[in-house]
């Protein structure tokens, strides 16, 4: 009897410690509960303050999860082993959450603070009248440069990127879109082109800029181009700004044939548990002293107008991080422009980087 007695209480222990185990992996996981709210977003991508505000505020728990792709943010909530009230896409992203039904209508009267956002980033193309996204940040794709090592040089066009005096000085970041997308602004032609002439034009175009590339690298292009290892780098608006921080050699400049304007916006996928505190988060974050605090800790731009009016005048007049509609309305958003033309970037992409090689 001494013996089940003894049997009975290890086997409570161990479930009761399991299930615990399970609670704790299943907070980890984005599962959700009353009062939580599960945001999945980019790393380092709010303010920390801002979510410890907004618990107190709220009285809701945030668990907080990042992702470094948004393919990677996509398979997670397609499998949707996990649950998560709020994730961060990016445009062409949001765009496929729609068509494959991934994400939840958003209810415009419960974010009274939407009027703050600047009309110029409301009904676009990915996401007309804002059904489904609300802005979060938003940036461009153009050329940083350090004078000092290209002979006192100032591009001011795709074209420049091409010129013989810039052997082995030129960093790509390592995105299809973004190469394939330069490449085409310079001929002329659209980043979201998928006729098939002009993708190889744009292809054969890049192999004739192969000698003025240094290399094809991911994040590290932001280190090397701080340390003065390359005179060009093609990279992302915001990722320019965190350099330049870092050296005051630098500059940036949005290409005068265009490029891409690119957005992350607010989504609550389908299988969100507190849609009313993805609301409530929402409104928090579209309030102008919070979405300045956000913008000024990210140092990205902020699509939010009331917001924008509180940041340091020297940031809000910068025309290379907020250019003005002039410059606006020659950029482009990615389109989703489907699996299958996609996969065909990819592969004209890294026909090119086998090419450098």
């Amino acid at each position: 009897m001494k013996k089940l007695i003894q049997l009975f209480v290890a086997i409570f222990l161990i479930s009761g410690i399991i299930l615990f185990a399970l609670n704790r992996l299943n907070a980890t996981q984005g599962y959700s509960g009353e009062n939580v709210l599960n945001i999945y977003n980019w790393g380092d991508y709010i303010d920390p303050e801002l979510i410890d505000q907004f618990e107190k505020e709220s009285g809701i728990k945030v668990v907080y999860q990042t992702f470094d792709s948004n393919e990677a943010m996509l398979t997670k909530v397609e499998q949707g082993g996990t649950t998560y009230d709020i994730a961060v896409p990016s445009d062409y992203a949001i765009a496929k959450m729609i068509d494959e039904e991934l994400v939840l209508p958003i209810d415009q009267t419960k974010i009274p603070n939407l009027k703050n956002i600047d009309e110029r980033f409301l009904d676009l193309s990915f996401d007309p009248g804002n059904r489904y996204s609300i802005p979060y940040f938003w940036g461009t794709v153009g050329i940083v440069y350090n004078e000092k090592l290209i002979d006192g040089k100032q591009p001011t066009s795709w074209k420049d990127l091409w010129d013989p005096a810039l052997k082995n000085q030129i960093l790509l970041a390592d995105g299809a879109r973004e190469v394939m997308g330069m490449s085409l602004n310079s001929l002329g032609h659209s980043l979201n082109e998928t006729d098939e002439t002009k993708l190889q034009g744009a292809k054969a175009n890049l192999m004739e800029l192969t000698p003025n590339i240094k290399a094809i690298v991911g994040d590290e292009i932001k280190l090397l181009l701080a340390n003065e290892e390359a005179g060009i780098g093609v990279v992302w608006s915001g990722d320019a700004n965190e350099i330049m921080s870092e050296n005051e050699n630098l500059n940036y400049v949005i290409p005068k044939e265009g490029s891409n304007v690119w957005f992350d916006n607010i989504v609550i996928p389908k299988t969100a548990k507190n849609v009313d505190g993805a609301h409530q988060f929402i409104d928090f974050m579209l309030e102008p002293e919070n979405a300045a605090k956000n913008a000024d800790y990210v140092g990205y731009s902020t699509p939010n107008a009331a917001a924008l009016k509180l940041l340091d005048k020297e940031v809000r007049e910068d025309e290379r991080f907020y250019p003005n509609k002039e410059v606006t309305d020659t950029l482009e958003v990615y389109e989703n422009l489907g699996k299958e033309m996609l996969a065909h970037y990819n592969e004209l992409f890294l026909e090119f980087k086998m090419h450098k090689k």
